[in-house]
């Protein structure tokens, strides 16, 4: 690209999606003198963070957790001023219509007790990689011992238990016990305060970010990209030497945006429906009530200082509270295939079926909580076209798949975002802030070489 060609261009690097692996990778290369461009389809930056503030209640409709010690994540949070809060409390389950403590519990059956116990086996397999079902089916485990690992893998996971891969889910293991991943903190006043800091030191370097800006094609050849967004009088195109696709893989596996030339076949498979990446679905919503009314209920202590509730032979049958923190707020939450069972209600009939559970688990009548209930609030993620889906996972024999993203393409198309992590942690924001911290060193060292060469 000549001298002329590169003052044309309306950025150095172009990055498609404000997420945290978007904004991550435009902040580093902006401090570096880059001139960055980020080109967001919606009206706010995040991605699939998305917190509500709803009077003095914080409610995330995306990413909530802090999952364990990731050290890039903590170094950010503490950067921009941030307090953490380590979640704690107990743990109740209403099962067999009846509803316990963890601490209650005295199953002497020698069955496990806790899917983690299934799981770690995970960490030490050696054998061909199966999915999570074919595994389980060389077990020998009672039926509710088999169908609480599964409520587990599906559930975190967002995944098909019958796709997943064991391989996978015994990495994901190993990279959560590095980081103490049993342990989940909250950012005090909602975790929209990080990617809102993100997008400031974006913009105090000098980048760029437009939102409401969603991009439909890529025309592209070595050295050049050229980024053409809305349609017909409203399109505008976009030109840069290089591109960071920080989108979610869903988006990517609609195919959106169209790739001239289509990218090369070895991406192309990764960006399959039924590849070796999949996208995983969920479904929560958060409940915010008058008050913590379950706090006097039985069984004490337990309610009292209620962390996680599960139901699960109920939609949805996993629920928690923000304990220790103040806040009359139960999150519900269903991942994998059971989430169809939400897909396409109402905000009122999600809260009427909510309601309904908590009763029953409860013991109370319907009608007073629903009395309780001052708002019912939820982001359909599978039905969002910027996110197409939660978050993903890796299906059998797909292990491998994600170092395939991490290798650019002619020096211009470079990948970030959670699917496209090495390291275990698929599906979460420290893995979409690595990412995005990848794909900005990896165009830095490529500058460098070119300037030395």
């Amino acid at each position: 690209m000549s001298e002329k060609d590169q003052k044309e261009n309306d950025a150095d690097v172009l990055v498609l999606g404000a997420g945290m692996a978007g904004l991550a990778a435009a902040r580093a290369l902006a401090i570096d003198g880059q001139r960055v461009l980020v080109l967001e389809a919606e009206d706010r930056v995040g991605g699939r963070i998305f917190t509500r503030h709803v009077g003095d209640e914080i409610v995330e409709l995306g990413a909530e957790f802090i999952h364990g010690q990731p050290p890039q994540l903590l170094a950010l949070i503490k950067e921009a001023g941030l307090e953490l809060v380590e979640r704690d409390g107990s743990t109740v389950r209403f099962q067999h219509g009846e509803l316990r403590s963890d601490e209650q519990d005295d199953d002497d059956s020698g069955q496990p007790k806790s899917p983690f116990v299934v799981l770690e086996e995970l960490e030490d397999h050696s054998g061909p990689d199966l999915s999570f079902a074919e595994f389980l089916a060389t077990k020998h485990l009672s039926e509710e011992a088999c169908a609480a690992a599964i409520g587990f893998v599906e559930g975190f996971n967002a995944a098909d238990h019958h796709v997943i891969s064991i391989a996978a889910l015994g990495f994901q293991q190993k990279a959560e016990d590095a980081i103490e991943g049993d342990r989940a903190f909250h950012i005090t006043g909602g975790y929209d305060q990080l990617p809102r800091f993100l997008a400031a030191k974006v913009q105090e370097f000098g980048g760029q970010i437009l939102p409401n800006t969603r991009v439909r094609r890529l025309e592209w050849s070595e050295g050049r990209v050229l980024a053409i967004a809305g349609k017909g009088e409203d399109q505008r195109s976009f030109s840069a030497r290089r591109i960071v696709i920080a989108l979610p893989l869903g988006v990517l596996q609609r195919g959106e945006p169209e790739f001239r030339p289509a990218l090369p076949a070895s991406i192309r498979d990764l960006l399959a429906i039924d590849g070796p990446i999949r996208m995983g679905h969920a479904a929560r919503f958060t409940l915010v009530f008058k008050e913590r009314f379950w706090r006097e209920l039985p069984p004490q202590p337990a309610l009292a200082e209620l962390s996680f509730l599960f139901t699960p032979a109920k939609i949805p049958p996993v629920w928690w509270t923000p304990h220790p923190e103040a806040s009359n707020t139960i999150t519900g939450w269903v991942g994998g295939p059971r989430s169809s069972a939400l897909a396409g209600l109402s905000v009122e009939a999600v809260g009427e079926q909510a309601c309904a559970v908590l009763a029953e688990a409860f013991q109370l009548d319907a009608v007073s909580i629903r009395d309780q209930l001052s708002g019912c609030y939820l982001h359909d993620w599978s039905a969002d076209i910027s996110a197409a889906g939660a978050y993903s996972y890796i299906a059998k024999r797909g292990i491998d798949a994600p170092e395939k993203f991490v290798e650019p393409i002619a020096d211009t198309i470079y990948f970030a975002g959670e699917h496209t992590t090495t390291d275990g942690h698929w599906g979460t924001v420290h893995a979409a802030l690595s990412s995005g911290l990848r794909a900005a060193a990896q165009i830095l060292a490529g500058r460098e070489a070119l300037a030395t060469s």
